[in-house]
């Protein structure tokens, strides 16, 4: 049932993203500055969505003899192409935030982390192409890259898009302008902290 809820709540955030994208505006900005991350992957989620486009019309004119499952096949690739569309405005009306003593790192409306600016030990232009999963580690990719990351002094509670909690000590996020985006957080944080990765030995 938690499941079932989660996707709903997903669907309604996007829904929401659609509507506030129309309008230009952004979500969740007011209090900070914002720093976008898609303007790289507008092209690839629109292509998909193009894609998406053919084959209902490939398959309306195959499925022409069979009124029922021509409507079914229909409301579908229509609410695929929603949904695409509904996630690339997501991610343009939910850009990173630099909040008053926080920044607030997202992805479309699934990723909502907020790092308290203490926490951060620290940033730096760094880009990535290539992703293994490690513990302790959250890549937040946009077209298959991240650009800067951020190094901890402590550990902090990320809640995956089921519910899953795990601590993260590395944060690896794409910014479409990186050299902002690092130098706006190193203003803003407090004295630098030695990253967990030094004091623990480890490193991600």
């Amino acid at each position: 049932m938690r499941t079932v809820l989660r996707l709903l709540r997903h669907e309604l955030r996007l829904f929401v993203s659609l509507v506030l994208w129309a309008a230009r505006r952004t979500h969740g900005t007011g209090r900070g500055r914002a720093f976008g991350y898609a303007r790289g992957q507008g092209a690839v989620m629109f292509g998909f969505a193009f894609v998406c486009v053919v084959e209902t019309v490939v398959m309306s004119v195959l499925l022409h003899r069979w009124p029922a499952v021509h409507q079914v096949v229909l409301v579908l690739d229509v609410y695929t192409v929603v949904i695409v569309v509904g996630l690339h405005a997501a991610s343009v009306v939910r850009p990173h935030v630099l909040e008053p003593g926080a920044l607030r790192i997202r992805y479309a409306a699934h990723v909502d982390l907020r790092i308290p600016l203490e926490r951060i030990a620290t940033v730096r232009r760094e880009l990535r192409t290539t992703h293994e999963k490690a513990d302790g580690v959250l890549d937040v990719i946009v077209t298959g890259q991240t650009t800067v990351t951020l190094e901890l002094a402590e550990p902090i509670t990320h809640v995956g898009f089921f519910g899953r909690r795990r601590e993260v000590g590395v944060v690896r996020v794409h910014a479409d302008d990186a050299d902002a985006f690092v130098g706006a957080v190193t203003r803003a944080r407090p004295a630098p902290v030695p990253p967990l990765a030094d004091r623990t030995g480890l490193r991600a």
